[in-house]
């Protein structure tokens, strides 16, 4: 699998837009990388916006390179119509119900009614309901507004909420529901189903990046196989990275790639839905925590794709995109790292140029010529270690290891 990308900012990489097929596009040189740890190797797309960079951080401290691309942002509706008419609503008559979703919505909705002059009161209609917070994080906004949760899922699931709320007789309930991004029409509509006046209150909402280049980028290069992982911290980000990739006519080419070669990594179970709905398989950690979701990628993603390649001296690792002996990383373009995985797969037995053109370029176009530059790319990045690729006349390219 060839991947490589240069860590120099949001939404960089070795390419301009979607290209062919795997491994191929412009090369970027090797360069210095990042300290050697466990990813070592791996380049991580990072698409969230909120908290970016405290897991971009984690990520790189792993030895990862990261791609920033955030495929959605977060606008805060502190000063919003909706929000305001949402919280007089709430204060119009008593509560029944409050739920609490976000911590970071919980806060900057208590935050805007305390502008408004309306925090004492807000404060007052929640401490007469029965509060119910959506996991840790809600409840600790909860808690820190002075209130006491009634209820909170272990599992941090909205659908646990419902079924609490819905064993509970709901004729002429008013309830409150802090929304995360998106309307919670289906939540919002079962409750109404069983006679509830149910008020959204739209803290936040989610739309389109900024930078939609840099999201086009990352379909780019995750249809080539130029990052080994893309890490999600909340389904719209997955939802906005898939529509990114219809409109580029390469919806079905990421599918293909996320179920096969590049790694999608979640928060947890429900930001894993709208991969799950399109039969991609995902992984998450128990805990919807960052550090945890660092944690499993850092677990998971090396037991994927790494080979120990025996040699006369000392073991060498090639893993991701760089070859690594003892403490040296030796970063890899992408199709000379291709062109190794191919040769690694087969350690000690002759590919012929044909055979590796089939497995680097996957029928894009390209010829014997373009194995031969790419071999002689891949010799002249190894250095030292170029004496592993050799040349069998007429036959093709084998790896010479002792396996």
């Amino acid at each position: 699998m060839a991947t490589t990308s240069a860590d120099t900012g949001p939404g960089t990489g070795p390419d301009p837009g979607p290209g062919p097929g795997p491994g191929i596009g412009p090369d970027i040189g090797p360069g210095p990388g990042p300290e050697t740890g466990p990813l070592t190797g791996f380049v991580v797309g990072v698409t969230a916006d909120r908290r970016r960079d405290e897991l971009t951080a984690l990520i790189r401290r792993r030895g990862a390179r990261v791609i920033e691309a955030p495929t959605m942002r977060i606008l805060p509706l502190d000063d919003d119509v909706a929000l305001r008419r949402a919280t007089e609503r709430c204060l119009a008559a008593p509560l029944d119900y409050v739920v609490a979703t976000t911590g970071v919505g919980w806060r900057g909705w208590m935050s805007a009614a305390e502008g408004w002059g309306h925090g004492a009161g807000l404060a007052g209609a929640c401490r007469g309901a029965e509060v119910l917070s959506r996991g840790p994080k809600a409840t600790g906004a909860v808690r820190a507004s002075g209130l006491e949760e009634a209820y909170s899922p272990g599992s941090e699931a909205t659908d646990e909420l419902l079924t609490w709320l819905l064993a509970r007789d709901l004729t002429g309930r008013r309830i409150a529901v802090q929304e995360h991004g998106v309307p919670l029409d289906g939540f919002s509509d079962a409750l109404r189903e069983r006679g509830a006046e149910v008020i959204g209150v739209p803290v936040y909402r989610w739309t389109p990046p900024e930078d939609t280049d840099a999201v086009r980028r990352l379909v780019g290069q995750t249809v080539r196989r130029e990052v080994h992982a893309l890490t999600f911290t909340s389904a719209p980000a997955i939802v906005f990275f898939l529509e990114s990739a219809h409109a580029a006519g390469l919806y079905a080419e990421v599918l293909a790639a996320l179920r096969d070669d590049v790694l999608p990594v979640c928060v947890g179970p429900l930001c894993a839905r709208p991969l799950q709905d399109v039969g991609v398989p995902a992984t998450w950690p128990e805990r919807g925590r960052l550090g945890a979701l660092v944690r499993t990628l850092t677990d998971t993603l090396p037991a994927r794709e790494r080979r120990v390649l025996r040699t006369g001296e000392r073991p060498l690792v090639l893993q991701g995109s760089a070859l690594l002996a003892g403490a040296e990383a030796i970063w890899l373009p992408p199709v000379p790292a291709a062109v190794l995985h191919a040769l690694a797969a087969r350690p000690g037995r002759v590919l012929s140029r044909s055979e590796l053109l089939q497995r680097v370029w996957a029928g894009a176009r390209a010829d014997e010529h373009a194995v031969e530059a790419a071999v002689g790319r891949l010799r002249s990045a190894l250095g030292t270690h170029a004496i592993l690729i050799r040349t069998v006349p007429k036959r093709g390219y084998r790896l010479a290891v002792d396996d």
